[in-house]
């Protein structure tokens, strides 16, 4: 069964304490949580302040996407916010395996994210290090584009990869996921579905967590 992070960027912010408590008592496992500086991807989103006041309400993990440069400098800042997953851009890590390790020294699980261009064989060497691997499936910085099918390849590539080494890596897609494509992305070997506008935008945003959870798959390779 999957694992759904409801992206917060996507949520009513006017509303955010209500976000977090259906979030809570939904079927949702994560709350993802995106972190734009404006520098790495060409937006602003929410830095540390509004992350620690999520996790005095939340009791699922935050799932936090750092979309910035640099950002080894800001680790500890964000696990004491509260972040259970870090996860990093390798485009914007220059030590990554050292990133890496100072995630895991501070307690959290460690995720790297890598954009819609960038091969996921760059991953290889660091991959016994990484507990998530994010994979952008849109161009980082917007919510509400469209999927890039090409996505479903490096997936297939990336599962491969992580079970021939018996690990137990997570694999997280963010950007343009809905009920529409989520059985495919399942198929092709994803652990993790981030979804925003998918989720936020409907009328019933429980309900659509709910049928992303009940999607069973038999998983096939490209």
């Amino acid at each position: 069964m999957a694992l759904i992070a409801p992206s917060l960027l996507s949520c009513d912010f006017l509303r955010i304490g209500e976000e977090i408590q259906w979030l809570e008592s939904s079927e949702a496992d994560w709350h993802h949580l995106d972190v734009m500086d404006g520098r790495f991807v060409p937006n602003l989103s929410f830095g540390l302040p509004v992350i620690a006041a999520i996790h005095r309400m939340a009791q699922k993990p935050l799932d936090v996407h750092l979309m910035i440069v640099e950002p080894e400098k800001y680790l500890a800042e964000f696990r004491k916010a509260g972040a259970d997953h870090i996860t990093v851009h390798l485009e914007a890590c220059t030590h990554l395996h050292r990133t890496l390790q100072q995630i895991h020294e501070l307690g959290a699980k460690a995720g790297v994210a890598i954009n819609p261009h960038t091969p996921v064989s760059l991953l290889y060497d660091v991959l016994e290090q990484v507990d998530i691997v994010c994979l952008m499936s849109v161009n980082p910085g917007f919510g509400g584009q469209k999927f890039i099918y090409r996505t479903l390849e490096k997936i297939s590539m990336l599962r491969q990869e992580i079970d021939a080494r018996n690990l137990s890596t997570l694999i997280e897609i963010d950007g343009g996921v809905g009920l529409q494509n989520a059985e495919t992305i399942l198929k092709a070997g994803a652990d993790v579905l981030v979804a925003g506008n998918a989720v936020f935008a409907d009328s019933n945003p429980a309900g659509v967590i709910s049928q992303l959870k009940r999607i069973s798959v038999n998983r096939f390779a490209f």
